[in-house]
């Protein structure tokens, strides 16, 4: 299968995918059952997502038997997996947002957002935590400013600071 098939699947198969790269991390094989406790579904609902992913030549799969990841279906998994952890990461470490809370929102956002967004969402973290050219971790900032629900004295800049045509929220 090629990559641009992989990158064809609907959300619920990513979903799969991803579910059976975690469950195989270590090496290991996954069963139905595991999906299905995994990814809090029906085992009948797993078996028809398994035959789905074999068709694609993603898994190898064999009713009753364990499932594992092909050469294609584990480069398609990394990169859903990938997408996935820039998402959450983004949530739990820029904005201070609950894991929990983070791990759910980050498995609804990595559906709708393509790469050219994920990529940006990378390069933004990288950019507040450690590029941002000032020294100061923006994104503990911007913790602190949320927590407080005010601007920290050290970010204030007076009103006739900011340049004409750029706008200043007060």
């Amino acid at each position: 299968m090629d990559s641009a098939a992989a990158g064809n699947l609907s959300s619920s198969l990513e979903d799969y995918l991803e579910a059976i790269f975690n469950l195989t991390a270590g090496g290991e094989v996954a069963r139905s059952k595991d999906i299905a406790d995994s990814l809090k579904v029906a085992k009948s609902s797993v078996t028809g997502a398994l035959k789905a992913l074999a068709e694609k030549k993603l898994v190898n799969y064999k009713p009753y038997g364990y499932v594992t990841l092909t050469s294609a279906g584990r480069t398609a998994a990394g990169r859903i997996a990938r997408k996935h952890n820039i998402i959450k990461s983004f949530f739990v470490d820029i904005l201070g947002v609950d894991d929990t809370l983070a791990q759910e929102a980050a498995c609804k956002a990595e559906h709708a957002l393509g790469p050219g967004i994920i990529s940006r969402l990378l390069d933004f973290t990288e950019f507040l935590t450690t590029r941002n050219g000032s020294g100061r971790n923006l994104a503990v900032e911007f913790r602190n400013f949320h927590r407080n629900g005010k601007t920290p004295p050290e970010t204030q800049i007076p009103l006739s600071a900011v340049p004409t045509g750029r706008r200043k929220r007060l």
